[in-house]
């Protein structure tokens, strides 16, 4: 075709591999991102994005030294700290889109901040073996489906099933009769177990209800105390920030009957309504282990059970070594129940 032609009609000629204004188009534009790279400029751009980067690292690292006097803003942030990682790669597009080196270079502060605190759990740590498994499970009081709900719980061959917030009793307690030969309700909580239970008492945690308890399981290897426990609720109100009072004093008052416990073998079961991060958990989390923490695969969420966002039903072990953590299918209740095998 002639170049006349072809000029004429806007075309533009090709060479011989087929590379035309599209082709170069691309390369120009690839060889003036990677000049802008290398231009002193790249120190200068994002300087916002970089700020941003590093509030988050020093908030993950240091979000121990948030205040609680103003709404609990300290337990609200560290209930939900795993999930100030998502604001990375939000941070990293902006970097990239800014072409900022040192948005770049400030984000490796958040991103080992991170990795520092969640990225064990990222890794299946469950082994094999074990001797006695447990588990626990918020039913929800207005769970439209008690019978089916603890018969999903017994199916996880747990030799103790603990249940919290029960409303009607007798109906879990038809429906676990076969599997379980020993049970206690107290109050709004209960156990069930393959083997004997001993000493069975109400706990104290300061409600003026009973919403926890205590007992002796006699399994083979010896006995185990265990505790069953439903902490109060926690709230986020606008005018308040994170009310949750009552439940960190019903926490002191749990830590305190587990550190006076003469059994040396303990296990607690149970919705805290806090995770692991949350310091005012401490006076319980203190003396015991995390088994989803130890021997878990992934972030073990409990709650909501339509879409986990924190690990609030936990199971903590003294005295034995968790072997493998897992939560079990969810059931009628807000809440996905939770089992561990332990060795004793």
């Amino acid at each position: 075709m002639p170049q006349a032609y072809m000029e004429e009609s806007g075309l533009e000629a090709t060479g011989p591999q087929g590379t035309g204004s599209g082709a170069r188009s691309f390369q120009s534009r690839w060889q003036d991102f990677r000049a802008s790279w290398k231009s002193p400029g790249m120190w200068r751009r994002g300087v916002v994005v970089a700020a941003f980067a590093a509030l988050l690292g020093l908030l993950m690292l240091l979000h121990a030294v948030l205040p609680n006097r103003v709404g609990n803003l300290g337990s609200l942030t560290e209930t939900f700290l795993p999930w100030l990682g998502l604001l990375i790669p939000v941070l990293l597009v902006l970097a990239v889109v800014r072409r900022s080196a040192t948005a770049l270079i400030a984000l490796l502060l958040p991103v080992v901040a991170w990795t520092n605190l969640f990225g064990g759990l990222l890794s299946d740590k469950s082994g094999k073996g074990g001797n006695f498994t447990v588990a626990t499970h918020n039913v929800n009081a207005g769970n439209p489906d008690p019978a089916g709900t603890a018969r999903a719980v017994a199916a996880s061959g747990a030799d103790v099933v603990a249940l919290e917030e029960l409303s009607d009793a007798s109906r879990y307690e038809r429906a676990l009769a076969g599997t379980y030969k020993y049970h206690s309700v107290q109050g709004t909580v209960g156990v069930w177990s393959k083997y004997p239970l001993s000493d069975v008492r109400p706990v104290d945690i300061k409600l003026g209800w009973t919403r926890a308890l205590r007992a002796t399981v006699g399994t083979p290897q010896g006995p185990v105390a265990v505790y069953v426990a439903h902490l109060p609720s926690v709230r986020v109100k606008f005018n308040a920030g994170f009310t949750a009072g009552q439940r960190d004093h019903s926490a002191e008052a749990l830590g305190q009957a587990i550190a006076h416990e003469p059994v040396r073998k303990v296990v607690l079961l149970g919705d805290l309504n806090g995770t692991m991060n949350d310091r005012s958990l401490a006076p319980v989390t203190s003396q015991l282990r995390s088994a989803q923490g130890a021997a878990g695969d992934g972030f073990g969420f409990s709650w909501p059970a339509s879409f986990p966002m924190a690990r609030i039903d936990q199971i903590m072990v003294r005295g034995m070594d968790p072997v493998s953590a897992w939560s079990l299918p969810a059931t009628r209740s807000d809440h996905l129940p939770m089992a561990a095998r332990v060795k004793i």
